[in-house]
C-alpha cells in the first residue's frame, strides 16, 4: 500500500508542478484512480499528503482541488517572503559560507541555466527552490526554513517562471549569481539588496499579470 500511495502522490505532485492540474482544477478520487490503474485509498492518502504540502485543498468525500490563490494571497505571501528572504541572505553573508557552499549554489545557476536552455519550467522551479533554500541554510537560522517553507508554494514557483518573457528570466539567473557574489565577499547589504530586488521583480511579474480569481 505504501508504494501505491508513493505512486500516486508523485503521479499527482507532476501533474500539478507540470501545469497539466491547472490551479483550481478539482483532483476527483475515481478518477484519478481510474487513471493511474490503482484504488482509491492510496490516492486518498496521496491527496492526504498534498494537501499537507500545500499544493491541494482536500475536499471532504469529493477529492480535493489544486490550490488557487487571489491577488491577496500572492500580495500576502511575497509581502513576508520580501521581508523573510533579504534577512536570510544579508545573514547568510555574515555567517561567511564556506567554499563547498559558494560551489554547490554556482552550480545550481549552471544547472537553473541550462534547464531554462531546455525550456524545462518545471525543473528550473525544482532548482530555484533548492537555491533559495541552501541561502536560506546558510544564514544558520534554525527557525527560518520553517516559515519560509510556508510561503514557498511549489505550483506559485512555477507559475511564476511560466510569465516570465526572455529579459525577466534572464534577470532572475543574474539575481542568483549575483547573490552567491555577495556572499562570496561577506557583503551582507549587497546580499540583502539583491535578493530584495529578486523578490520584488518575482512579485511584480506575477501579481501585475495575475490572473487568480479576486477576493469578493
Amino acid at each position: 500500500m505504501a508504494r501505491a500511495t508513493d505512486a500516486a502522490y508523485d503521479a499527482v505532485r507532476r501533474m500539478i508542478l507540470s501545469g497539466e492540474a491547472a490551479a483550481g482544477s478539482r483532483l476527483g478520487e475515481a478518477e484519478l484512480a481510474e487513471a493511474l490503474g490503482l484504488s482509491r485509498t492510496p490516492v486518498r492518502e496521496a491527496l492526504q499528503r498534498l494537501g499537507a504540502d500545500g499544493l491541494v485543498e482536500v475536499l471532504p468525500h469529493r477529492g480535493a482541488r489544486v490550490v488557487q490563490w487571489t491577488r491577496r494571497d500572492l500580495e500576502e505571501i511575497f509581502e513576508l517572503r520580501s521581508l523573510l528572504e533579504p534577512y536570510a541572505a544579508a545573514r547568510a553573508a555574515r555567517m561567511a559560507p564556506g567554499d563547498d557552499v559558494l560551489a554547490d549554489l554556482l552550480a545550481q545557476c549552471d544547472a537553473m541555466e541550462a534547464a531554462v536552455a531546455a525550456g524545462d519550467l518545471t525543473r528550473v522551479a525544482q532548482l530555484n527552490s533548492l537555491f533559495h533554500a541552501a541561502v536560506i541554510d546558510a544564514s544558520r537560522n534554525r527557525r527560518l526554513p520553517a516559515m519560509l517553507t510556508s510561503v514557498m508554494h511549489a505550483p506559485l514557483i512555477v507559475g511564476t517562471f511560466r510569465r516570465y518573457d526572455a529579459g525577466a528570466m534572464a534577470r532572475s539567473m543574474n539575481h542568483h549569481r549575483e547573490l552567491v557574489a555577495a556572499l562570496a565577499a561577506r557583503d551582507p547589504g549587497w546580499a540583502e539588496s539583491v535578493m530584495r530586488a529578486h523578490i520584488r521583480a518575482a512579485a511584480a511579474n506575477l501579481t501585475g499579470a495575475d490572473e487568480t480569481e479576486e477576493e469578493r
